[in-house]
Protein backbone atom coordinates (compact mmCIF):
# COMPACT_ATOMS: atom_id res chain seq x y z
CA UNK A 1 0.00 0.00 0.00
CA UNK A 2 1.71 3.55 -1.04
CA UNK A 3 1.89 5.79 2.00
CA UNK A 4 1.00 9.91 1.55
CA UNK A 5 3.91 11.50 2.08
CA UNK A 6 3.47 13.84 5.08
CA UNK A 7 2.25 17.17 4.68
CA UNK A 8 2.06 21.14 6.19
CA UNK A 9 -0.24 22.67 4.15
CA UNK A 10 -4.03 21.81 2.30
CA UNK A 11 -4.58 22.06 -1.59
CA UNK A 12 -7.72 23.80 -1.18
CA UNK A 13 -10.78 25.15 -4.18
CA UNK A 14 -13.79 26.73 -3.40
CA UNK A 15 -16.20 27.31 -6.17
CA UNK A 16 -20.03 27.37 -7.27
CA UNK A 17 -21.36 26.38 -10.69
CA UNK A 18 -20.30 29.71 -12.16
CA UNK A 19 -17.32 30.72 -10.63
CA UNK A 20 -13.77 29.85 -8.62
CA UNK A 21 -13.36 32.01 -5.08
CA UNK A 22 -10.28 30.36 -4.05
CA UNK A 23 -7.62 27.71 -5.44
CA UNK A 24 -4.27 27.49 -3.46
CA UNK A 25 -2.74 26.11 -0.62
CA UNK A 26 -4.08 27.08 3.08
CA UNK A 27 -2.67 26.16 6.68
CA UNK A 28 -6.47 25.39 7.88
CA UNK A 29 -9.92 25.91 6.77
CA UNK A 30 -12.75 26.79 9.50
CA UNK A 31 -16.38 26.41 8.93
CA UNK A 32 -19.79 25.32 10.52
CA UNK A 33 -22.13 22.64 10.36
CA UNK A 34 -25.24 21.41 11.58
CA UNK A 35 -23.20 20.15 15.03
CA UNK A 36 -20.94 23.51 14.89
CA UNK A 37 -17.99 25.34 14.31
CA UNK A 38 -14.75 22.99 13.03
CA UNK A 39 -11.54 23.19 12.05
CA UNK A 40 -9.80 20.97 8.83
CA UNK A 41 -6.13 20.80 9.27
CA UNK A 42 -3.00 18.70 7.17
CA UNK A 43 -3.32 15.23 8.19
CA UNK A 44 -7.43 15.44 8.63
CA UNK A 45 -9.55 12.08 7.79
CA UNK A 46 -11.42 11.87 4.70
CA UNK A 47 -14.97 13.81 5.64
CA UNK A 48 -17.91 15.03 3.74
CA UNK A 49 -20.53 17.51 5.31
CA UNK A 50 -23.06 20.32 4.87
CA UNK A 51 -21.89 23.74 5.28
CA UNK A 52 -24.35 26.36 7.17
CA UNK A 53 -21.84 28.96 7.02
CA UNK A 54 -18.68 31.20 6.22
CA UNK A 55 -15.48 28.96 4.96
CA UNK A 56 -12.61 31.05 6.32
CA UNK A 57 -9.13 30.10 4.64
CA UNK A 58 -5.93 30.58 6.54
CA UNK A 59 -3.73 31.00 3.18
CA UNK A 60 0.10 30.03 3.81
CA UNK A 61 0.85 33.55 4.25
CA UNK A 62 -1.17 33.93 7.54
CA UNK A 63 -3.83 36.01 5.84
CA UNK A 64 -7.33 34.60 6.16
CA UNK A 65 -9.99 34.92 3.48
CA UNK A 66 -13.48 34.64 4.47
CA UNK A 67 -16.12 33.47 1.37
CA UNK A 68 -19.29 34.12 2.88
CA UNK A 69 -21.93 31.61 2.06
CA UNK A 70 -25.15 30.15 3.79
CA UNK A 71 -24.99 26.59 2.44
CA UNK A 72 -22.56 24.26 0.61
CA UNK A 73 -20.56 20.94 0.46
CA UNK A 74 -17.26 20.19 2.12
CA UNK A 75 -15.27 17.76 1.20
CA UNK A 76 -11.52 16.29 2.71
CA UNK A 77 -9.81 13.66 0.34
CA UNK A 78 -6.40 12.89 0.97
CA UNK A 79 -5.39 16.31 1.90
CA UNK A 80 -7.33 17.71 -0.76
CA UNK A 81 -10.30 20.12 0.31
CA UNK A 82 -12.95 21.18 -2.32
CA UNK A 83 -15.86 23.02 -1.08
CA UNK A 84 -18.47 23.45 -3.55
CA UNK A 85 -20.83 26.36 -2.57
CA UNK A 86 -24.36 26.19 -3.33
CA UNK A 87 -25.56 29.94 -1.73
CA UNK A 88 -23.59 32.94 -0.87
CA UNK A 89 -24.81 34.51 2.08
Amino acid sequence: MKSNPITDHLEVTVRSRDKNYFTGRALSISSQNAKGPFDILPMHANFITLLTSNVTIKKETGEEQIVKIEKGVLRVMSGKVDVFVESLA
